[in-house]
């Protein structure tokens, strides 16, 4: 347990770098796309946050195989799609959600509410496409309240093939190899295109330190927990690798000696 424990700290500094660097990302692409429309950030969450499912099943299922190589594909199946769904929408949807209720950037000002009143009404009235209708009648039913993105409920024709097709890779190729930076920068636009879908509030300097506490929260913890802590409550060995690509090579060569 100590040494489960002593991992599981290391891995949490070592993760710290990468994650600041992410999130730094994450305000960027925020103020690149202040001005799109929720459907616009909505759409680059279902971009995003899919492609952080398949890696965070790459990166769970193979780990949990590389130390439980004989276990069955279906056992693989479960843990790969539990850690990397749950911890996904946990990391994308619901810490983005809290800090949305934290900072309050989901409450839409007077002016806000009567913008986007007229426009659906004009909208309604020649005719266009009911996405916009459909999007001004969830606001009024949340009531201006933070609306939690589920997107293997609201999205599950494309977050949960994104899941099994993470846990075939890695039962095939365990030791596929993908750079973690990359993984923290996936997870990061996804929830920072959450953050986008509910936010009512103008930029300022105070919202934006704000968001990237919450994108630093919502990556660093998720991440190690999909990447080491997960996957090692279902190893039997004593023995721990780190779960986190950059370092897997080294955590291998050193068992082996």
């Amino acid at each position: 347990m100590q040494q489960r424990l002593s991992a599981i700290l290391t891995e949490l500094r070592a993760h710290a770098p990468f994650t600041m660097a992410g999130a730094a990302t994450g305000i960027l692409a925020m103020l690149l796309f202040k001005n799109a429309s929720p459907q616009v950030s909505q759409r680059l969450f279902q971009v995003f946050h899919p492609a952080h499912v398949v890696l965070s099943a790459i990166v769970t299922a193979s780990l949990f195989r590389l130390h439980e190589s004989k276990r069955g594909f279906l056992t693989v199946l479960l843990v790969g799609y539990a850690g990397a769904v749950g911890v996904a929408t946990l990391s994308d949807s619901v810490l983005p959600y809290l800090g949305e209720s934290f900072l309050g950037v989901a409450v839409p000002t007077h002016a806000s509410l009567h913008k986007h009143g007229g426009q659906a009404s004009t909208e309604a009235d020649h005719g266009h496409e009911a996405e916009s209708v459909d999007h001004d009648h969830e606001a009024h039913e949340h009531g201006g309240k933070p609306h939690i993105h589920l997107g293997f409920i609201e999205d599950w024709y494309l977050v949960n093939p994104a899941a099994i097709l993470g846990i075939v890779i890695a039962w095939f190729w365990p030791r596929t190899k993908f750079p973690h930076a990359g993984h923290i920068l996936i997870s990061t636009w996804a929830s920072s295109f959450h953050i986008l879908m509910n936010t009512h509030r103008e930029m300022t300097p105070t919202l934006l330190l704000g968001a990237f506490v919450v994108l630093f929260i919502a990556v660093w913890l998720p991440c190690c927990f999909s990447d080491i802590v997960f996957p090692m409550f279902f190893v039997r060995s004593p023995h721990v690798h780190c779960g986190c690509h950059c370092h897997q090579d080294r955590a291998v060569k050193k068992e082996v000696s």
